[in-house]
């Protein structure tokens, strides 16, 4: 039973401003609200406003220790449930998650602000969605018989692994938290995840959800710094695997970290996803398709970002004019307004990166920046992290913005003219997560398709992570899959060889 010294409602609330208050200071370890051991705090900052909304606890490695030592002794426990049965209980927890979209849609636009209705609250929905999957995939956790020998009976069986350790991002924190935390419930692992600095709120509140069906200690949340709170949980002794995503830099630190006590570790880093259009493409489908493979909506604060984007020179012009007229129809504004389209950059550090870019991307020579929306006008969003869409031309491969990831609302579009020579173009780079490829050639699109360094291919299209489908990169982009059966049975298990001699 959970203990709720700050009174959080049970139900779901349509008022983020008193959930996040409600929120305010605590880990989530062992199935109880706790402050850290320190009593330290940090703000929690709504990026639309400028205005503190909350606080959290800011944990060390006493926390972590605290909250490792209580999944440690749950999870042995846990392992002895049916597989079926602990599906049973994470599809329950899918259920509960359904029923708080809304609020969790509001939360998560508060504390990142990123626009509710294009954003926010489609994530709250994935969220539960994946839930939703691996609680249905408890019956596939099967093991095989192995044809050894007439007089030996040979087996495989898949086991969990024990605390897992997670490690999530600010961008999406609520999907990218579910895509660890699922599978590694329905495989018999409990889990200790540590939240973004930007965005602990959310990811906080389905953990207490999610407690009010598990058992306690088996989903354990905990909130704080990079050095101070992270890397205790990655170095922990009886943290037997570590899913990370964030940075490449950081997630070699944490690779690192990993192979000294020779654990396993499944990393999802960043990209610099490549979109190649091909001039018999649907004209109209790809221009709205460029839209949200650059995840404008998000401000462009997405790995799979199509921040490189190569068009068959006949219809360059057209495309570059039709596109930039497609963003300024887009409404920036705040988050929690149904109207906006595009809501804010997620720190003031983050802001001045991207705004870095965008300077230097204008004072190189040929080039041409072409800014696109407006910023609002409301008073009340003056102090907002708020930053125009920015569609760069002129631009050659050398450039920063197009070998380096941005993590902004910022796309470079190159003409080209021919398909090896683009082809070799998006391969040139150290990332490979995600690329696109619009043509009504299906030979051509299939042949680059497989040609192409980088983890998902798709074409006509250029969805978000789905329950179901493989993601993960190749290269700087990563080790691993997530989101599928696959990740279950690979990241989260061992398989272990038991033989019989019958003789």
């Amino acid at each position: 039973m959970l203990d709720l010294p700050h009174k959080t409602p049970e139900a779901p609330t349509t008022d983020p401003f008193a959930l996040a208050r409600a929120l305010s200071g605590v880990h989530l370890i062992g199935g109880r609200y706790v402050p850290a051991r320190s009593g330290r705090t940090f703000a929690v900052v709504n990026p639309a406003t400028g205005e503190q909304v909350a606080e959290a606890a800011e944990g060390d490695a006493a926390d972590v220790d605290a909250a490792v030592q209580d999944a440690a002794k749950a999870q042995k426990a846990w392992a002895k449930v049916p597989a079926r049965k602990r599906g049973a209980l994470v599809h329950a927890c899918a259920a509960a998650i359904r029923a708080h979209v809304d609020e969790l849609g509001l939360l998560i636009a508060l504390e990142t602000g990123k626009a509710l209705r294009t954003e926010s609250r489609v994530e709250a929905n994935v969220v539960a969605d994946v839930f939703e999957f691996f609680g249905g995939l408890g019956g596939e956790l099967k093991g095989e018989s192995v044809p050894f020998a007439p007089d030996v009976l040979s087996v495989t069986v898949r086991e969990p692994l024990g605390v897992v350790g997670a490690i999530i991002p600010w961008n999406v924190p609520m999907l990218l938290m579910a895509l660890k935390v699922a599978p590694a419930l329905v495989a018999g692992n409990a889990v200790v995840v540590k939240s973004a600095e930007e965005a602990p709120l959310a990811v906080l509140r389905i953990c207490e959800i999610m407690n009010r069906i598990l058992p306690p200690g088996v989903f354990n949340m905990v909130s704080g710094m990079g050095p101070e709170c992270g890397a205790p949980l990655v170095a922990h002794p009886l943290v037997k695997k570590v899913t990370f995503t964030g940075s490449v830099e950081t997630g070699k630190i944490v690779a690192r970290a990993a192979a000294e006590k020779l654990i396993p570790v499944t990393l999802e880093l960043g990209g610099k996803s490549p979109m190649i259009v091909f001039a018999d493409c649907n004209f109209e489908k790809t221009v709205a398709g460029a839209l949200t493979s650059m995840r404008f909506t998000r401000q462009g604060q997405s790995c799979t970002a199509a921040s490189r984007i190569y068009v068959e020179r006949p219809i360059f012009d057209r495309f570059v004019a039709e596109m930039k007229q497609a963003v300024d129809r887009m409404v920036m504004g705040d988050p929690l307004d149904e109207k906006t389209d595009i809501g804010t950059i997620v720190s003031q550090g983050q802001l001045e990166k991207v705004k870095a870019f965008i300077e230097e991307g204008k004072k190189t020579p040929g080039a041409t920046a072409h800014v696109c929306s407006a910023m609002p006008t409301d008073p009340a969003l003056k102090k907002g992290l708020f930053v125009q869409p920015v569609i760069f031309t002129g631009l050659d491969g050398s450039s920063r913005l197009v070998r380096e990831e941005i993590f902004g609302p910022v796309t470079v579009i190159q003409p080209f003219d021919d398909a090896e020579a683009v082809l070799a173009e998006a391969n040139d780079s150290e990332y490979g997560l995600a690329a696109s490829l619009w043509t009504n050639n299906l030979k051509i699109g299939l042949d680059l398709a497989h040609r192409l360094e980088a983890g998902l291919v798709q074409i006509n299209q250029n969805l978000v992570v789905q329950a179901n489908l493989s993601y993960g990169g190749v290269k700087s982009s990563g080790l691993g899959k997530e989101a599928s059966l696959e990740s279950m049975l690979e990241h989260f298990t061992h398989k272990k060889t038991i033989m019989v001699n019958m003789g």
